[in-house]
């Protein structure tokens, strides 16, 4: 199997060209071929295929064998490969995702992809469509997790994030993560955002959804400025840096909460052969 390997801020995944969607995503492959020992090592694997409605389809896969709607750092990696590679040679193209077709800009430096900016949809705030055991917004709510009471806000930017803004120690957010991830008021998991309004910035560390602690997460980086700007913390319609232990991605929250737009880069690390067992 011929592969990619990409990482966006940090955020490191295995890009495979399928394009008639026709290799079998098993679980047990994924997470050798994620297996940072004893496969390629990445935070998820990519597939990406043809696709009828747009100018080709992601499939996200995480390093645990299940299957994600949405990567905002892996969006902006399949972009980069699909335009280096000649597969979509346009400066504005189309992904088809579980979380519906998103349109990327691509910024151009010596032929090759430097900088993607992805319209990454309408955020979604009404509880049982992020979803979580909760009816309408959730937002500065109190959810209980081993005997103490945390204020966060849930956000959807195609998946599922649990913002909160408190202050934690290492430790504690070592402790929190897990906890908060398979909370049962997530029905379907969740990522976890702890977040720390720096500078007129956010600073925010991510717990993934089928992949742990990540050095980034778009995603959660998107799900982190419509919290904040639902708090007031940071403005509408301004891109606000977001800054996350891979690097920084720029954030813009519509004010009628229309659209997020995400901006950063993506690079390739190297490519392989991996030969199947």
């Amino acid at each position: 199997m011929r592969f990619w390997k990409y990482q966006g801020i940090g955020n490191d995944f295995i890009v495979v060209e399928d394009r008639d969607d026709s290799m079998t995503k098993d679980p047990d492959f994924v997470r050798l071929a994620c297996d940072r020992s004893f496969g390629i090592g990445a935070d998820g694997i990519l597939y990406i295929s043809d696709s009828p409605r747009a100018d080709a389809r992601m499939r996200v896969l995480n390093a645990d064998g299940s299957e994600a709607e949405m990567c905002g750092n892996g969006i902006r990696c399949v972009a980069k490969h699909l335009y280096d590679s000649g597969w979509v040679p346009k400066e504005s193209m189309s992904v088809d995702t579980l979380a519906g077709v998103l349109v990327i800009g691509v910024s151009v430096v010596d032929g090759k992809a430097e900088m993607l900016d992805v319209n990454m949809g309408a955020p979604i705030l009404d509880g049982r469509k992020v979803p979580v055991d909760h009816d309408g917004e959730f937002v500065n709510g109190l959810i209980e997790v081993n005997g103490r009471e945390i204020v966060a806000t849930a956000v959807s930017m195609g998946n599922p994030h649990l913002v909160t803004f408190e202050e934690f120690s290492d430790e504690e957010m070592e402790e929190l993560g897990p906890e908060l991830e398979s909370h049962p008021f997530y029905p379907r998991r969740t990522n976890v955002e702890f977040v720390t309004v720096k500078d007129g910035g956010l600073d925010v560390k991510v717990y993934e959804r089928g992949a742990a602690w990540t050095l980034a997460c778009g995603t959660g980086a998107c799900a982190a400025t419509v919290a904040a700007a639902l708090n007031g913390t940071v403005p509408y319609d301004r891109p606000i840096k977001v800054s996350l232990p891979g690097g920084d991605l720029e954030i813009t929250v519509a004010a009628d909460l229309g659209h997020v737009m995400m901006s950063g880069p993506a690079r390739l690390v190297f490519t392989g052969e991996y030969l199947e067992e």
